[in-house]
């Protein structure tokens, strides 16, 4: 991208910036009703030690899934993010689990081999299929249109054991960096109801982090899997393309490729439960992937960088930089690793050819998809007319897409292939210096989570996060401590591909460090 691009691209934001802040301020002075504090002790337990106390007969599941149901129904007043709650069949399930494991002659040993999440209960975003319940992935239909089965991750879940609680809230087909639909209105943050989730796996963030969830099932095609954690002080994991499944997500696609770039994942409250979902959920035949084998963090090469480098993003501020180096002098106080600042050639071109090739992907499920051929779209100028008069349903970002997508499929082949040689010498030197060894630690996003619609004129910071998605690297998105406004501010940790377990395990020595998760107001938060 040129200078003169990069320039107006930032003055078009600054525009947008006049028009956005004054009424995502004034629209923030209604919202001040604050989340509530859990304070049920059983609300306070990871998934691995809850199974573990289900199974040894310490704690009943209908004892855990009522706390969490409770849960659900104090805070969602509060946070806006249950789609359609499934509690009384829940509470039968759960039930039925306890029966059988007073009747059962199998050791927990054994039940935690057949059923590693036996009893917990389990929330799972509006785009993923859970049969019978809402899979409409924030559209406004005439007529409701529940799952006529489980997704394969969910059918994984319910295998080993778990009960899905609820569905929830996601912004139209999973297209925006917040977390709002013209089904259920907005999702509100848990540290502060005047400031976003994220997007799009927002619902499954604020559930978890106000305690009214304990384990997640989010998807990732632009960094949802990491946003909403950043923002809402929990742990998400992008996983290595194709290590899970991903049938039964709503937008689908019918390209080869979507699945080079797009991932469903767990989001969890808890570092440990990481390895626990992924090991659940992962495809059978895909790569192995040594979750169980303990990863000395002493061994391995830390680097870092504090920017996407591609003059178009926002530089961080001061809360996320402190946090970067809150990780470099743990790792250098504890286990003498100097973490080594990481420059790869030809970076500054990285934010363009992630939204290049994302958006090069074709056969997307969206709002102009012909009905009666997926291959094909109707006029998107109808749609969009409508939007400009306030006549339609559909929300900015999802009307959007079809504009973009036509902008994009209008540039030169030549102009793509002169990015995707530079995108393939990228990918290399990623490759050679995290090697199998190494970890990379990354901004998510520029700041913590901002006031409501503020993503119309932030959305330049994308580049942070489908960086990730296009190099089809795990990424583990981390919170590490919180602002002096009482938000929560986390990193990404980055290895090579199929190496999920470092993620993973860095993230599970920075919880240890600096305490993970925070119940959300405690103290008072500021705009």
């Amino acid at each position: 991208m040129n200078a003169f691009m990069r320039r107006f691209l930032r003055f078009l934001v600054s525009l947008l910036a006049i028009i956005v802040v004054p009424v995502s301020y004034f629209s923030s002075f209604k919202r001040k009703r604050k989340c509530p504090p859990p304070t049920n002790p059983i609300l306070f337990k990871s998934a691995t030690k809850l199974a573990d106390m289900i199974r040894k007969k310490q704690i009943t599941s209908e004892e855990v899934v009522s706390a969490f149901i409770e849960r659900c129904k104090e805070v969602n007043p509060y946070v806006n993010a249950v789609i359609e709650p499934r509690y009384e069949v829940a509470l039968r399930e759960a039930r039925g689990i306890d029966k059988m494991i007073k009747s059962t002659d199998r050791t927990p040993e054994e039940l935690e081999q057949e059923y590693p999440l036996l009893g917990i209960p389990l929330t799972i975003k509006e785009s993923i299929a859970v049969e019978g319940m809402s899979n409409d992935c924030g559209t406004v239909y005439t007529n409701r249109n529940p799952a006529k089965k489980d997704a394969a991750i969910v059918r994984q879940a319910r295998a080993a054991g778990a009960i899905p609680i609820a569905v929830t809230s996601t912004p139209q087909l999973c297209m925006n960096w917040e977390t709002y639909n013209n089904v259920i209105g907005v999702t509100m943050n848990p540290y502060d109801p005047k400031r976003t989730t994220g997007g799009s796996s927002g619902g499954e963030s604020a559930l978890i982090s106000s305690a009214a969830s304990l384990i997640g099932l989010g998807s990732d095609m632009a960094g949802s899997l990491r946003l909403p954690p950043m923002f809402t002080g929990i742990y998400g994991h992008k996983p290595s393309p194709r290590l899970l499944s991903i049938e039964g997500h709503i937008p689908d696609c019918l390209d080869p490729d979507f699945e080079e770039y797009f991932t469903l994942g767990p989001l969890t409250r808890y570092a440990e439960d990481l390895a626990l979902m992924l090991k659940v959920l992962k495809k059978p035949g895909s790569p192995d992937i040594p979750f169980d084998k303990p990863v000395d963090v002493s061994t391995l090469k830390f680097y870092y960088m504090e920017s996407d480098g591609s003059n178009v993003s926002d530089s961080i501020g001061r809360d996320v930089k402190m946090a970067m180096q809150k990780t470099r002098e743990y790792l250098k106080q504890t286990y003498n690793i100097e973490a080594k600042p990481l420059s790869i050639k030809n970076i500054e071109h990285m934010w363009e050819i992630s939204v290049r090739v994302l958006m090069n992907i074709s056969h997307v499920r969206n709002i102009y998809t012909d009905p009666n051929n997926p291959k094909q779209w109707v006029s998107i100028w109808p749609e969009i007319i409508k939007k400009m008069f306030g006549l339609s349903n559909n929300n900015f970002f999802s009307v959007c897409y079809g504009p973009l997508k036509k902008f994009f499929d209008a540039l030169p082949r030549s102009y793509y292939k002169n990015l995707l040689t530079k995108f393939e010498d990228i990918k290399t030197e990623f490759e050679t210096i995290l090697s199998d060894d190494a970890v990379l630690l990354f901004p998510t996003f520029p700041h913590p989570a901002h006031l409501h619609y503020r993503v119309y004129y932030k959305f330049l910071n994308c580049g942070y996060l489908t960086m990730f998605n296009a190099l089809g690297l795990p990424v583990t998105a981390c919170p590490i401590e919180m602002s002096k406004k009482g938000l929560p501010v986390g990193i990404q940790i980055a290895a090579n591909r199929y190496k999920d377990h470092l993620t993973v395990a860095v993230a599970n020595e920075f919880e240890k460090a600096f305490g993970g998760w925070a119940a959300p107001n405690k103290d008072s938060v500021t705009v």
